[in-house]
């Protein structure tokens, strides 16, 4: 992992931005060399107020694999799977440390929450490749009062993952993206690094409501749309809707102009449903990404050529397609799709509520 960072003096604010956790998901890394760019030509101006650290490719393990000539970035390859799962949950460990050092000045317990991080993320000590990773990556990070985590998904509207308490103050980042669907949760199941991030923060406000804890690091995960959404337009579109919230947030020089509308408000991770199938066979869909359905509509069928028969894959939920799959052969379990409604699914309120 490796980044370059801006720094202005004097000046608190602090910007972590990264691609490539998923390392075969690349919108993220052609955003940042635009981003980069526009960083540089500010940064010659003297418009960089605050710090921002920008990480093109943060996951080296999954840039090197590659099984018969295909990148393998999702998952790690021995035994610890998902590279977005598993970070270390620091709230517990820092409320042990705090409780009685907290003051009723809000600034003052905020600084001592990030240096009792710190102390904790320092004293790990990693024992695989991974463990190394996870730690390196939150060590730079953890100091963030803005943190980005750049991703994308197979075929997929722009969307943000955001710990609730951090709504409705992130409307601006939201809107300047374009996003269409904006995923509330406070643990959604399996410690990703955004909720690692920011979810010592909430834990801690609920552990000592008597004291003032903020949520003080914006983490969030951005679905920078599909896999195959990598082209200069988009990435100097996504590029300049960054710089423009950054300009809001005070972290550089200028007028961002006025903030757009949200296309969609946000929602409860909850009210989104994982329509998976059943069977295998060839997947044919009945729907286009933002398409509205209701529950009961047939979102695609799976084929089977050597019965004719066809399973319907039904929507749980009112709502609209945000995710669809970008390979048609699916076996059983596979997602099909994304729903994202507004009322909370009675089934979803347990387990993980992320996809794999």
């Amino acid at each position: 992992m490796d980044g370059a960072a801006l720094r202005h003096a004097g000046h608190r604010a602090e910007s972590y931005i990264h691609a490539g956790l998923h390392a075969d998901e690349l919108p993220g890394l052609l955003l940042c060399d635009h981003l980069g760019r526009l960083l540089d030509a500010a940064a010659a101006r003297g418009e960089i107020l605050g710090e921002i650290i920008l990480v093109p490719f943060t996951n080296p393990i999954g840039l090197a694999q590659w099984v018969n000539n295909t990148h393998v970035g999702r998952f790690e390859l021995g035994r610890v799977g998902n590279f977005n799962r598993g970070y270390p949950v620091l709230g517990p460990e820092v409320a042990k440390r705090i409780g009685n050092q907290l003051t009723d000045d809000a600034a003052d317990n905020v600084a001592l929450i990030r240096q009792t991080m710190r102390e904790i993320l320092a004293e790990i000590e990693p024992i695989t490749e991974m463990d190394h990773l996870r730690v390196a990556i939150l060590s730079r990070a953890i100091d963030a009062d803005i943190a980005l985590d750049l991703h994308c998904d197979t075929r997929a509207l722009m969307h943000l993952y955001l710990g609730t308490p951090l709504w409705p103050d992130a409307k601006d980042l939201a809107a300047d993206l374009g996003s269409h669907a904006t995923l509330l949760a406070e643990d959604s199941g399996g410690s990703s690094l955004d909720e690692a991030m920011g979810g010592p923060w909430w834990y801690l406000a609920r552990t000592f409501p008597d004291k003032p804890i903020p949520p003080a690091c914006l983490a969030t995960t951005v679905e920078l749309r599909g896999e195959s959404d990598v082209t200069d337009e988009l990435a100097g579109q996504d590029a300049a809707a960054l710089y423009r919230f950054l300009q809001r947030r005070g972290v550089i020089a200028g007028d961002p102009g006025p903030l757009p509308a949200l296309v969609n408000d946000a929602t409860d991770l909850t009210a989104s449903d994982l329509l998976v199938t059943p069977v295998a066979g060839v997947m044919v869909y009945k729907v286009a990404l933002g398409d509205r359905v209701k529950k009961g509509d047939v979102v695609a069928e799976i084929v089977n050529p050597l019965t004719h028969a066809r399973t319907p894959i039904k929507a749980t939920t009112d709502g609209f397609i945000l995710v669809m799959r970008d390979t048609h052969n699916v076996r059983p379990g596979f997602q099909v799709a994304k729903v994202v409604g507004t009322q909370p699914l009675a089934h979803r309120q347990q387990g993980s509520l992320l996809s794999d």
